[in-house]
């Protein structure tokens, strides 16, 4: 819910912090469109546009005060009920029905270790008028955006990078690593960097504390990579089942109507069948995005076996048209604050327009399954990795074939993946990465790919719980939960990630590798604990579609065809002209080897108008 912003800046007169902290939340007023304020003291200025989700009443507009500290916050702790009967008994008095006046009592009783006790996801500001400090805080994964300017002692922070920028302390200038990773691997954010030289984001699971100019920042929760458990995978299948439904339950809690993304996938499919047979939601609202035609993806036939088992799932469907994605993509270029990877990000934009067309201000979604659980194919290669670095030469043969058959790979495909395989077995991630960058797609950069500094981690455990830690803090998670924050936001609409409780993504990196991904079968804890209550037709699905749109090729070539028009000037301070203009040419006499790369450049240059 909501977008905040915190000044906390000695050298600002009143008026002109309370100027800049009404630029910030005017530009963000799609998130928040229920309310707004703005609290000040000393030197620190808070700032609030309220999306209503939880205790509707005046009563818990922010920033809210009680007692000496003062929070601007966005986000939901989902056990707040808990956490409050917790602190009630302990003496607490509370006079609000909300979350937010249970995470100052939190902290007021348990200090910076209070957010080890949310389950959730948060980004905050808390002020101490008696230390005279601001505490603020992110959530475990970084679900909720926490963006922010520091010069000098100055502290300036917002929901939105775009909010961040109307402050004094940002200059315009781009960040070139960042424009080069987003396009040859399609992060939008690296740690704490973003594509904006002056403007940083503070990284999941840590604190920022700012007192007298002197800001600390640290790290409050980590994975355990080492997979630990040694229980039977029927077990495990069953604490999966009861771990996810309980999410599911928390993550309902709300006082306003609520929907589901629904994709008719497996991960999507288990939020909306799990809310229909395991809660008491009544009516259950999904909303889809499909395209017709040759090429393109229509899930409508799988959530039709989810319709027929749970009559109160009320199914939406929207098929944007080239018009429609024509007319919104100036906004969407707008909302996103860096270019987009891809134009899968396109139809999430519109699933969100429909559900608020629908009245709906909360949605659940699937986001973190895949990257907990092994989802993607990329997995398998680690998988077999660690079986050939084990010795186990036979069990990494089982895989490789069980896979190859289950996908009715030909030779050529076969080996392909044996040979992944074995280089991942070679490389840890940093080293794959750094290959990826240098090799999948042409380099047209005046600077070497090898001077593009990347940070990934290779954490003790599995090559799989490696690859799925990096997918999470790295390469991944980050840019999928910046587009769907920003894009539920846009359609003032809070989106929550069931998949996303750190519990179960901790139990998850407990399994071994074989209870996620076996015999070429992903998630498999999740497909076997879901068992009778997702149909068996979704359960059993073979296929790994993704959020499919006809963008790199049908919108680029059509409707979008003018973003490829032209000189591209926008870039020639950076990439090699000559390069440039062999892929657009290439692109333009039919070759789509290089479709998503030029997707991307499109969108770079799209940005880099909007932005300069």
């Amino acid at each position: 819910m909501c977008g905040f912003v915190a000044l906390a800046d000695r050298t600002l007169g009143s008026d002109d912090a309370q100027a800049i902290a009404a630029r910030m939340l005017e530009i963000m007023g799609h998130r928040g469109p229920d309310h707004r304020q703005i609290f000040q003291d000393g030197p620190i200025t808070l700032g609030h546009n309220r999306l209503s989700i939880i205790d509707l009443s005046a009563a818990s507009h922010q920033p809210f005060t009680k007692g000496k500290y003062t929070i601007a916050y966005n986000g939901e702790v989902y056990n707040y009920l808990e956490l409050r009967a917790e602190l009630e008994a302990d003496g607490v008095h509370f006079t609000t029905s909300g979350d937010t006046e249970v995470i100052l009592a939190a902290y007021e009783r348990w200090g910076p270790q209070s957010v080890q006790r949310f389950i959730g996801m948060w980004a905050f500001a808390i002020w101490d008028q008696t230390s005279q400090t601001l505490f603020c805080s992110r959530d475990r994964f970084g679900i909720k955006p926490f963006h922010y300017a520091l010069q000098n002692g100055r502290l300036h922070i917002a929901s939105e990078i775009k909010g961040v920028r109307c402050s004094p302390l940002v200059t315009s200038a781009l960040n070139q690593n960042q424009v080069i990773r987003g396009l040859y691997l399609g992060w939008m954010h690296h740690w704490q960097e973003t594509y904006f030289t002056d403007v940083l984001a503070l990284p999941p699971a840590h604190n920022l504390t700012w007192r007298d100019g002197v800001v600390q920042i640290e790290q409050y929760a980590s994975l355990d990579t080492h997979p630990t458990s040694t229980l039977g995978f029927d077990e495990h299948a069953s604490m999966f089942r009861e771990l996810f439904v309980d999410s599911v339950k928390l993550t309902s809690r709300r006082d306003v109507p609520m929907g589901v993304c629904l994709s008719g996938g497996l991960d999507s499919t288990s939020i909306a069948s799990t809310l229909a047979s395991a809660t008491d939601e009544h009516v259950v609202k999904t909303f889809t995005a499909y395209y017709e035609g040759a090429g393109n993806v229509d899930e409508r036939p799988y959530i039709d076996y989810v319709l027929r088992r749970y009559p109160q799932i009320e199914a939406h469907y929207i098929s944007p048209t080239d018009k429609d994605v024509a007319a919104a993509l100036e906004r969407i270029v707008w909302m996103m604050d860096a270019p987009l990877p891809s134009s899968s990000y396109i139809s999430q934009y519109f699933v969100m327009q429909l559900a608020a067309e629908h009245g709906v201000k909360v949605v659940l979604d699937g986001q973190g399954s895949d990257e907990i659980m092994g989802g993607y194919m990329h997995s398998l290669y680690r998988v077999i990795a660690d079986s050939l670095r084990s010795g186990k030469i036979g069990e990494a043969c089982s895989e490789w074939r069980a896979h190859s058959h289950r996908q009715s790979y030909g030779t050529g495909k076969q080996l392909n993946v044996l040979a992944k395989s074995i280089l991942t077995a070679l490389r840890d991630e940093p080293q794959l990465y750094a290959l990826e960058l240098q090799r999948t797609y042409p380099w047209i950069f005046t600077m070497p790919a090898s001077s593009v500094p990347l940070r990934l981690e290779m954490p003790s455990g599995s090559r799989l719980n490696a690859f799925l830690y990096n997918l999470i803090h790295v390469t991944l998670l980050p840019t999928l939960l910046h587009t769907e924050d920003l894009n539920s936001m846009a359609f003032s609409i809070e989106s929550r990630v069931p998949f996303l409780d750190h519990r179960l993504v901790q139990f998850c990196f407990s399994l071994p590798n074989s209870h996620k991904v076996y015999r070429g079968e992903t998630k498999r804890v999740l497909r076997a604990g879901m068992r009778g209550i997702v149909p068996d037709e979704v359960l059993d699905r073979k296929d790994k579609t993704g959020f499919i749109t006809p963008g790199h090729v049908r919108w680029l070539r059509g409707a979008l065809a003018p973003l490829l028009d032209g000189e591209w000037t926008e870039l020639y301070e950076w990439v090699n002209k000559d390069k440039l203009h062999a892929v657009l040419s290439a692109y333009h006499a039919g070759n789509n080897q290089h479709a998503l790369f030029v997707w991307r450049l499109a969108m770079l240059r799209a940005f880099v108008r909007q932005t300069l």
